[in-house]
């Protein structure tokens, strides 16, 4: 979770790193690059890749490579980050080692004051977004219940294919496998949903005994 002091101004003493990412190979990163250089980055880091891929192994590099008092330099917030939330993590990370965080487009910078305050805004208002989801969900829930509607994976058999799978276990041509094939379920569901069927299977001239087992 991040703290006030993890979004504390960085001191910025050390080298300016740049990152760029486009979401395709066919996007060109010229343009990132360039403007990453001018602004006085002495390495730029780039991915080819989507944001909503979390394998950014440029990304993991450019990380890695930061030391204390550097600067990480980005042309916009969505070049870095996946969600907000993502970019908090992030900065927040950069903070604890001392590195410092600008975005050009929107003109951020974690090493001035007004790049604490805005960091201070973003961090309050993901951890907001998290608490409506949160409340939200549980809402929903409980209304569900309420209702008395079933919460999590339908059964993979109903009432009905329960009293039909029995009907043709009474049929002495009929093998589990076959019900199963029947009814387009495993013979694990169905050995689950009619447990009778594992009793039987045991008895000598059960009419679903499985002639295929071995």
């Amino acid at each position: 979770m991040t703290t006030t002091d993890d979004l504390l101004p960085a001191a910025r003493t050390g080298t300016l790193v740049g990152y760029g990412r486009v979401s395709t190979k066919d996007q060109n990163l010229d343009r990132q690059i360039r403007a990453l250089t001018e602004a006085g980055c002495i390495r730029v880091f780039t991915d080819k890749l989507s944001g909503k891929n979390t394998d950014r192994p440029e990304l993991a590099a450019c990380l890695d490579y930061l030391r204390p008092g550097d600067t990480l330099v980005v042309l916009s917030l969505d070049r870095l980050a996946r969600s907000l939330q993502d970019l908090i993590t992030i900065v927040g990370d950069l903070r604890r080692r001392e590195v410092g965080f600008r975005s050009l487009h929107e003109a951020l910078d974690t090493t001035t004051p007004g790049g604490r305050l805005v960091f201070h805004v973003f961090a309050a208002l993901a951890e907001f977004i998290r608490e409506l989801i949160v409340e939200g969900t549980n809402e929903g829930l409980a209304a569900a219940r309420a209702r008395g509607q079933r919460l999590g994976r339908p059964p993979a058999m109903d009432a009905e294919m329960v009293e039909r799978a029995r009907r043709l276990l009474a049929q002495p041509e009929e093998t589990v496998s076959s019900i199963a094939k029947l009814l387009g379920v495993s013979r694990a569901t169905l050995y689950k949903y009619v447990p009778e069927l594992l009793a039987g299977s045991g008895a000598p001239g059960s009419p679903a005994v499985d002639q295929q087992a071995g």
